[in-house]
C-alpha cells in the first residue's frame, strides 16, 4: 500500500473575525468555527487520498479560548493517522489578536472521513508516515482515539434504538 507523509496534507486557512460572526457574548459563533474546521479537515483528508472523502465523525471540539473580534483566526490541519479506509485529521485553531500580536491555541479538534470511490464505496487509504515531534505524538496517540471512537459509535447505535421518529404532532 502506498505510504504518504503527514505534511503532504498540511493545510492552513487564516479568517478575520468580524461583528457578524460573534453571538452575544462577542465571541465566533462556534457553529462558525465548526464550520471552518470540517472545511480544512476535509481538504487535508482529500489531499492524502486523492480521491472523494466524506466526513465519518467529528470526533472532539474542545474550545479552549474565546475568539473575539480583535482578533485573527488560523487554522492548521493534517492527517495524523489511517486506518484501511479512514483517516484521522487534526485541526489545531489559533488565534492571534491583531493589536498586539499575542497568539494562543484557542481549540483543537479531530475528525475522521472516509475515502470512497466513484460508485461511493468505501476504499483502502495510503498509510501516513509523520516526520515532526508534533505529528509523531498525534500518531502514536490515534489507536487510543480510534477505539474510543469505535466503542462511542457503538453507544450511539444502541442510544438511536430508543429515540422516537415520529412526529411531534401525532
Amino acid at each position: 500500500m502506498e505510504e504518504r507523509y503527514s505534511r503532504a496534507s498540511r493545510c492552513y486557512k487564516t479568517a478575520r473575525i468580524f461583528p457578524t460572526d460573534v453571538n452575544n457574548h462577542n465571541t465566533l459563533f462556534g457553529g462558525k468555527l465548526m464550520a471552518y474546521i470540517d472545511d480544512i479537515a476535509s481538504i487535508a483528508a482529500t489531499k492524502h487520498c486523492r480521491r472523494a472523502v466524506v466526513t465519518a465523525s467529528t470526533d472532539s471540539v474542545d474550545f479552549l479560548h474565546p475568539i473575539r473580534p480583535s482578533d485573527a483566526v488560523c487554522l492548521e490541519s493534517f492527517v495524523t493517522w489511517t486506518g484501511r479506509t479512514s483517516v484521522e485529521v487534526f485541526v489545531k485553531v489559533i488565534k492571534e489578536d491583531l493589536l498586539t500580536g499575542e497568539r494562543t491555541v484557542a481549540a483543537t479538534s479531530f475528525l475522521t472521513f472516509v475515502a470512497l470511490n466513484r460508485d461511493n464505496r468505501p476504499v483502502p487509504v495510503p498509510k501516513v508516515i509523520p516526520e515532526s515531534e508534533e505529528e509523531t505524538k498525534l500518531y502514536e496517540t490515534a489507536p487510543h482515539r480510534a477505539d474510543m471512537r469505535r466503542i462511542r459509535r457503538e453507544e450511539s447505535k444502541k442510544f438511536a434504538d430508543y429515540l422516537t421518529v415520529s412526529h411531534p404532532w401525532d
